[in-house]
């Protein structure tokens, strides 16, 4: 058996309590962190969380070295972690279909997931969300500004009155990147790149969803491309046009 473990959003208390019997059940537990993050925690206090050993590891190890933990799950228990829901990474979903291709039996424990956590959070409503995009790092795609790809998925959006999700990127242990402690992309460098593309466009910082101290500020690209959001993880929402429900939500609950 291979259960799919999703943490949730921030740190060992965001797992919910049959991801953690899942846990606390399994003969092994193995887990990868290069697609998102639990800033809220660490390794020893996830270990002391749920009294086991976690065996982390990395993107390699997870593409293309799976079978330790495919091997494992033919004749045991084996729970796979990973932060927020865990089937939102095609490295994910990749795993699970060379398991059921093996005959293994999987399953799935989801966890809450930062798209829903930044509606929740900001009053933007869920079903206005379109496709989401990932705004890399410029030297980490070889360019300058923003890629194509990412004006475009905003622009198609806006055409089609949708709100944009914008993750942004995190560079923490990978090998090729070696930039001191700048390895999570925060939401005013985000900001003033986009802000060139999208001149006083409308956007929506939320910080450290699922901690005790979420950040929300909506202000336009430029205003945002100028402030301090604090400790990671960000996100950057690219609001459609607000409904008027929307706006008054924005106006409770967001600085600015």
């Amino acid at each position: 058996m291979l259960t799919f473990v999703g943490l949730g959003l921030y740190d060992e208390r965001s797992v919910t309590i049959e991801g953690r019997d899942a846990i606390g059940d399994a003969d092994r537990v193995f887990a990868e962190f290069y697609t998102s993050r639990l800033v809220g925690t660490d390794l020893d206090r996830l270990e002391t969380f749920h009294g086991t050993d976690i065996e982390v590891r990395d993107r390699a190890g997870i593409e293309r070295e799976p079978e330790p933990i495919l091997e494992a799950a033919q004749s045991a228990d084996v729970v796979f972690l990973t932060a927020g829901d865990t089937m939102v990474s095609t490295t994910h979903t990749d795993l699970r279909i060379r398991a059921e291709e093996r005959g293994i039996e999987t399953r799935i424990v989801h966890g809450t997931t930062a798209q829903t956590a930044a509606g929740s959070l900001t009053g933007l409503q869920n079903y206005r969300f379109g496709k989401a995009t990932t705004l890399p790092f410029e030297k980490a795609h070889g360019g300058e500004g923003v890629p194509d790809s990412v004006v475009s998925t905003i622009e198609g959006n806006r055409e089609r009155d949708c709100h944009t999700l914008v993750y942004l990127d995190i560079k923490v242990d990978d090998p090729h990147w070696a930039d001191g402690d700048d390895t999570y992309m925060t939401a005013d460098t985000a900001a003033e790149l986009l802000s060139v593309e999208f001149p006083d466009q409308l956007a929506v910082v939320v910080a450290r969803a699922g901690s005790p101290d979420p950040l929300v500020v909506a202000d336009t690209l430029e205003e945002l491309a100028g402030r301090d959001f604090g400790s990671p993880l960000h996100l950057l929402v690219i609001p459609g046009e607000l409904h008027p429900i929307e706006d008054e939500a924005l106006a409770a609950v967001a600085d600015s």
